[in-house]
């Protein structure tokens, strides 16, 4: 079920993720249910007996090969293929319903990395499989395919990997889709600029891939670095395939901007961190995502990466809970293994979707999304983030335990928002070590 054509170790090779797309389909509210209640006069119809039901069966269509299968097997399925034991070992998911736990099986398509692949299969899920629920696709531009089609057919779909600056504005039509990842504006580059302003960074250049995720996280930096005084000097797009990049690592030098930002995949981050060590270029700040926050990004570069600034969501010590999860899934396992931006979010989705099942009582998606539309500060789920709940089918911002993370003496720690760091931001950032 789970074949691929990259290992992690492979990647590090050589083997290169590209960026996410744009694809786009037509949003459709649930249609409302049809009345319950027989006319006055109507004979009492007895409902026929519920079904014996002995498993909850939900459905993904997942990169397993192609492109972006390196991200989807660093990112959520990790969460997944640990998570779902632990409960089934436990009996499975409580659901009054039917007066039992009921053990969770999965039913995985491999989506090739394509977004017409992943928007068919998710319709065969729904049409064909009737699977009980769906879990989500991998990467912004999948999310952005898979959402519409989910909401049309009333399935409530927790996302995973995957920002939301463009669908955001779509949520309250959609509101079967809960976005759990954080992403540029929610809120990681407000606080980037914040933090690096305050410690006198003036000016920036950026570079970025030329695909839904590169261009969101470009256009919220040209907002969000001039509220704090720092100016933009110089922008490049990076097509996805990019061979070679010194002649834009060149440019950025050239410019002697303080911060040097790359917002894109590994496949372009990989050769980028690469062409600054050999031009020597290093600017006071070198940020770059998503990628910088796996631990395959220390495997391949070892102490070359002090002081390189990524994305990040936790790192050991945020709370008891998180370091519990870090032991669950990375003790005695090989460093690629890690992610310090979204395993918490992932893993927390998943604590949402049992603990609204188990609160509603049913496999009724209406309910089940209920329960979780319902939560609130006042009133909030817990999960391994601690108390948690969405604003506008946005993972809330108080439940954040991180947004910016840095390699410190070997260590992927939180440098802000400062009330969350496991560290003190670096900067500006050491030289590349040489020898």
């Amino acid at each position: 079920m789970h074949s691929k054509r990259l290992t992690r170790r492979q990647f590090l090779r050589g083997a290169a993720v590209a960026g996410v797309g744009l694809a786009a389909a037509a949003c459709a509210t649930p249609p409302a249910p049809a009345p319950t209640t027989a006319p006055i006069g109507a004979p009492t119809v007895v409902p026929p007996a519920k079904a014996t039901k002995d498993k909850i069966v939900v459905g993904m269509a997942r990169p397993l090969s192609g492109w972006n299968s390196t991200v989807g097997d660093a990112a959520f399925r990790p969460i997944y293929e640990t998570w779902i034991p632990r409960i089934n070992e436990a009996g499975g998911v409580y659901v009054a319903e039917y007066g039992k736990k009921l053990p969770i099986e999965m039913i995985i398509y491999d989506d090739t990395s394509d977004y017409g692949t992943t928007a068919r299969l998710t319709e065969k899920l729904i049409l064909e499989d009737k699977v009980d629920f769906l879990w989500p696709a991998s990467g912004t531009g999948f999310i952005f395919a898979q959402a519409p089609i989910a909401n049309k057919y009333g399935y409530l779909l927790i996302t995973a990997e995957g920002g939301a600056t463009q669908i955001k504005d779509m949520l309250p039509s959609l509101p079967y889709v809960f976005v759990t990842l954080s992403f540029s504006d929610w809120y990681q580059l407000p606080v980037l600029a914040d933090i690096l302003s305050a410690k006198g960074a003036k000016t920036a250049y950026v570079t970025y891939i030329a695909d839904l995720h590169g261009i969101e996280y470009s256009g919220v930096a040209g907002i969000e670095f001039p509220k704090k005084g720092i100016e933009i000097v110089g922008s490049k797009s990076l097509p996805p395939d990019i061979k070679d990049l010194s002649p834009v690592i060149k440019a950025a030098q050239a410019s002697e901007a303080d911060i040097f930002c790359c917002f894109a995949y590994p496949d372009q981050l990989m050769p980028a961190t690469g062409t600054s060590i050999e031009l020597g270029y290093n600017p006071k700040a070198w940020v770059g995502g998503p990628g910088i926050n796996f631990g395959f990004y220390h495997t391949a570069f070892g102490p070359m990466v002090e002081g390189v600034m990524g994305f990040s969501c936790f790192a050991r010590g945020s709370s008891p809970a998180l370091d519990e999860m870090a032991d669950i899934l990375y003790k005695g396992k090989p460093e690629d293994i890690q992610d310090w931006w979204g395993h918490p979010f992932y893993w927390a989705s998943l604590d949402i979707w049992k603990t609204a099942i188990e609160t509603a009582g049913t496999l009724n998606q209406e309910k089940v999304r209920d329960v979780i539309a319902s939560a609130s500060a006042d009133k909030p789920l817990q999960t391994v983030l601690g108390p948690t709940w969405f604003t506008n089918g946005l993972l809330a911002k108080e439940a954040h335990m991180g947004e910016i993370g840095q390699w410190v003496n070997g260590v992927y720690q939180v440098v802000g928002p400062t009330d969350k760091a496991t560290a003190e931001l670096v900067y500006p950032k050491p030289a590349w070590p040489t020898g």
